[in-house]
């Protein structure tokens, strides 16, 4: 704990070496200059609903946001990379006098919204205050040389899902499903960073102008966002995947061929015969042409599969197949409430003793890394009485383990070479299992990310190198601190806090 001192310093008391680390310090200049975006460039926190022009009849938002402007927030962390950069070029054996032009700057974007983040005293009424935040991560910086094809990188963010390397953008207390809140708020951010992308940033790196390019991949989003952002329907849709077109009952009857096929372009594309209905069809005919997309998409993401949220279906999933082994649904039918109870009371109590696994209200990332082992599903098949069903539950978990590094590691080709080759081969057997001995589970029916696990993950890894470096978990590491800053912890109680 801290002795009551303040941490915080107020804003004007920093040093002036503090002051460089905050965006605005700077100076910079875009060529072509952005599009409806100020030249200046001294520009510190600003107010979140900045930018955003309000009509007589307009509502105004009800809500605190700040944000950073976006191009100012991209050079303070260039300016951050400096030293990285210059000795990126020195380690390549290029002559930093020569690099002035042809930098690329990859930019991974994560957005999240926080639950309750109401002020805490001890007692009284919670009230409902939950916060988004926007952020980003300089993932690589890369510069093409003269007569080479290949850009060279030069810089590659070691720690992609550190909170020590997830910039914040934008902070705002509104709910992740106030759609029309949350898209004024962020509107301002999509615009500068349209109009970014079809300019060049000169800044002085290492005393010498020079000019940066950057590209964007919206790929910290969980399913939620994404779907949020890029109007598709919410998660519970028939349409499964935020990737394909699938439906869920394709999904559960075919597990593991597909390929991914859905894009922001494509999205806006389909909005639009949406709203059109040019064919005149009937709702239903509409929807299934558009596959489910019946909103306007308002920021592009790149659609990946998120690395935390996909271990914490998937451990949800198998929670549920523990729960239906332990009381043998595959030979009944629809057992009452009360036995399922039974069953989970079963086996919460069996996870407690033998594990020291504290029955959670929602499923976290924690309880899931320790259920979704090999020793975990010992402890459960000892409560399962056909030696031919454990087997099969520990085949799955098996199968599970060999996979799971693939999607967690943030470079699989370097980290889990093996399991990376066999990875389709593991996702078929997998998906064997679950369609023959697990049948009673599947029929019809399949969890968005299990099918994301089991069809996409090769492909996506092929796309980006991998899934776990450009996953939401530094966003959701900042979290943390956002709650430590505002001095509130979450659904703790006061007890706990006096600990740390």
């Amino acid at each position: 704990g801290t002795s009551g001192r303040q941490i915080f310093q107020p804003l004007h008391t920093l040093r002036n070496a503090e002051k460089e680390l905050l965006p605005g310090f700077h100076q910079f200049e875009w060529q072509p200059a952005l599009k409806n975006v100020s030249s200046s460039w001294d520009v510190g926190i600003i107010d979140g609903l900045s930018g955003w022009t309000t009509f007589v009849e307009d509502v105004p938002a009800d809500t605190i946001s700040r944000r950073f402007r976006y191009d100012v927030a991209l050079v303070s962390a260039l300016k951050d990379l400096e030293e990285d950069i210059m000795e990126g070029l020195r380690e390549r054996g290029l002559d930093d006098s020569v690099c002035t032009s042809g930098f690329t700057v990859v930019v991974k974007e994560s957005c999240d919204g926080m639950g309750d983040v109401s002020e805490k005293h001890g007692n009284g009424p919670a009230v409902p205050e939950k916060a988004v935040r926007f952020s980003f991560t300089v993932m690589s910086i890369s510069i093409r040389v003269e007569g080479e094809d290949d850009g060279i990188t030069i810089f590659q963010e070691p720690k992609p899902n550190s909170e020590l390397s997830c910039r914040p953008l934008c902070l705002m207390f509104v709910d992740e499903s106030d759609h029309e809140t949350l898209t004024a708020i962020l509107g301002p951010v999509v615009a500068e960073r349209k109009a970014m992308m079809e300019s060049r940033l000169i800044i002085s790196v290492g005393g010498l102008l020079r000019s940066f390019r950057f590209f964007f991949r919206g790929t910290g989003y969980d399913e939620k966002m994404v779907r949020e952002m890029e109007g598709l329907e919410a998660s519970g849709s028939t349409y499964v995947c935020t990737l394909c077109d699938s439906t869920r009952a394709e999904a559960s009857q075919n597990m593991v061929l597909h390929s991914i096929t859905r894009s922001h372009d494509e999205n806006l594309e389909r909005y639009e015969i949406w709203r059109k209905n040019p064919f005149s069809e009937t709702a239903d005919e509409l929807r299934d042409r558009v596959k489910g997309v019946s909103a306007k998409p308002f920021m592009e993401t790149l659609p990946s599969l998120d690395a935390l949220h996909c271990d914490i279906g998937n451990a949800t999933e198998f929670y549920k197949i523990f729960q239906d082994e332990i009381g043998e649904v595959y030979q009944r039918s629809n057992p009452s409430r009360e036995e399922r109870r039974r069953w989970r009371s079963t086996l919460d109590k069996q996870l407690r003793n033998k594990l020291k696994l504290k029955p959670v209200m929602r499923m976290n990332g924690n309880y899931a890394r320790r259920l979704m082992t090999l020793e975990a599903v010992e402890v459960v098949c000892e409560l399962v009485p056909s030696e031919e069903r454990r087997e099969a539950l520990k085949k799955l978990m098996e199968l599970y383990v060999q996979m799971k590094p693939v999607w967690r590691s943030t470079c699989p080709s370097r980290d889990c070479p093996d399991q990376l080759c066999r990875y389709s081969y593991n996702s078929q057997q997998f998906a064997d299992l679950l369609s023959t001995t697990f049948k009673y589970r599947y029929d019809g029916k399949i969890t968005n990310y299990l099918h994301k696990t089991l069809a996409h993950v090769p492909e996506i890894i092929e796309r980006d190198g991998s899934i776990g470096a450009w996953a939401s978990e530094g966003n959701e590491s900042g979290n943390k601190l956002f709650r430590r800053f505002r001095k509130m912890n979450a659904r703790q109680s006061k007890t706990f806090e006096l600990e740390d």
